[in-house]
């Protein structure tokens, strides 16, 4: 896989997985890494792509930590800086051919989790199936978020939703109570 061809939030997502197999002493860079990298981008595309797919993303963390938590640890000598897993291999090969699928140029975030929910014989993949995150699913949330957009650059999520990003839904508001009553 070459790591040019991933977005910069992809990028971000790979560094802080090895970051989080660092901190927790695993030898080892796992999908469960990557899995609470992207839940923990709070600026990013996964949360949202979650939120409509009706899981909570928070709850998905602290379920994921727990897994992680049950991981094999290496103390001592032993320890060195993490590697990739030939499991999260797998997720990212599934991840290009998932950007492949959609025609765009980059690897994102989005094609990551793709990834992910295909591996369903591995502890992230288990996770997603059983809160009903599945491929075809995630299409269509995908549709509703970034639209017909295709990544086409190294940073696309600028792109995605940015009415909901710049603006207020004064007609959403109106519905809540939260706008001040207007006479005239």
């Amino acid at each position: 896989m070459r790591f040019d061809k991933l977005t910069v939030k992809a990028q971000e997502a790979v560094q802080q997985s090895q970051e989080l197999a660092d901190q927790g002493n695993q030898s080892q860079i796992e999908p469960l890494h990557l899995l609470l990298a992207l839940l923990g981008q709070r600026d990013g595309v996964v949360g949202p792509l979650l939120r409509k797919l009706g899981v909570d993303p928070d709850m998905l963390e602290q379920r994921a930590q727990q897994e992680l938590d049950k991981l094999p640890r290496v103390y001592g000598s032993n320890a060195g800086p993490a590697g990739l897993s030939a499991r999260l291999r797998e997720v990212l090969e599934r991840a290009t051919k998932e950007a492949d699928r959609l025609k765009d140029e980059y690897i994102s975030t989005e094609h990551m989790l793709l990834g992910l929910a295909a591996k369903k014989d591995e502890p992230a993949g288990k996770l997603l199936a059983e809160l009903g995150v599945q491929g075809d699913k995630i299409y269509q949330a995908l549709v509703q978020i970034r639209g017909t957009q295709r990544v086409t650059d190294q940073n696309p999520e600028a792109k995605y939703q940015a009415l909901e990003r710049y603006g207020r839904d004064l007609t959403e508001m109106a519905r809540k109570g939260k706008l001040d009553p207007v006479i005239g």
